[in-house]
């Protein structure tokens, strides 16, 4: 189910491939974050080719331009399917991503990757904003940083539920969504504040969702992911 992205949320490369041999085919897209490539680095994506899966790499960079655009050369010769960068690091840097994107791809023969902004974390509510001195609201901050990046080149966006449709209206049915902070009803909210079930984020115009604990601490990750793929389907 490629509209199905879990979170290897794991330190260590064992644990990381049982979750995929657990998962796959059922599960064909793989989100590696900070957890397992702080811990593993690069391993991560060697065992990801030997799986023959999709990586999401979420990374969020979030530099100088210069220092952005080599971190996303990196990530396109590291053969990710997608990867992300903090859309509040400026229209600069998400430009100059877009172009090392372009310039490796074309050098190393390669498709290149989907390269997608993060907007709003999912753990932040208005009131956040507003500690850090921002007078918009989430959804105004989140679809006013969506269309900059759509404006700067971005194939799409990280964005919650909440923020799917009013992105579609401004930036087009093309431009991609990913969502977080999946729960379906079965499973607990966590430390995220804007959360959908699998099955309305998808009917909002999600292209992805993601999902970690609610599969990774089931008792049986497959049926859960089974289940999860079956409440978007249904």
């Amino acid at each position: 189910m490629d509209k199905l992205i879990v979170a290897l949320d794991t330190d260590d490369l064992k644990s990381a491939e049982d979750i995929i041999d657990k998962l796959y085919p059922t599960v064909k897209v793989f989100k590696i974050g900070s957890q397992l490539f702080t811990n593993v680095g690069p391993a991560a994506m060697e065992l990801a080719r030997d799986k023959e899966i999709k990586i999401f790499l979420d990374l969020k960079f979030h530099d100088i331009p210069n220092t952005v655009a080599n971190a996303s050369r990196a990530a396109a010769k590291l053969g990710v399917f997608m990867f992300n960068l903090h859309v509040q690091g400026g229209f600069n840097m998400m430009k100059k991503a877009v172009a090392a994107v372009k310039e490796e791809s074309k050098k190393s023969n390669i498709a290149p990757p989907l390269v997608l902004g993060v907007t709003v974390l999912t753990s932040i509510g208005d009131k956040d904003l507003r500690d850090l001195e921002i007078r918009k609201g989430v959804k105004s901050q989140v679809t006013y940083l969506a269309k900059l990046a759509k404006d700067a080149g971005l194939n799409g966006v990280v964005a919650s539920a909440d923020e799917i449709q009013p992105i579609r209206w401004l930036c087009g049915d093309d431009f991609i969504i990913v969502t977080p902070g999946i729960r379906p009803e079965w499973a607990k909210k966590n430390d995220q504040k804007r959360t959908a079930t699998p099955k309305e984020a998808i009917e909002l115009g999600a292209d992805y969702i993601v999902v970690g604990r609610p599969i990774l601490n089931a008792d049986d990750p497959k049926a859960a992911a089974e289940k999860v793929i079956k409440e978007i389907l249904s």
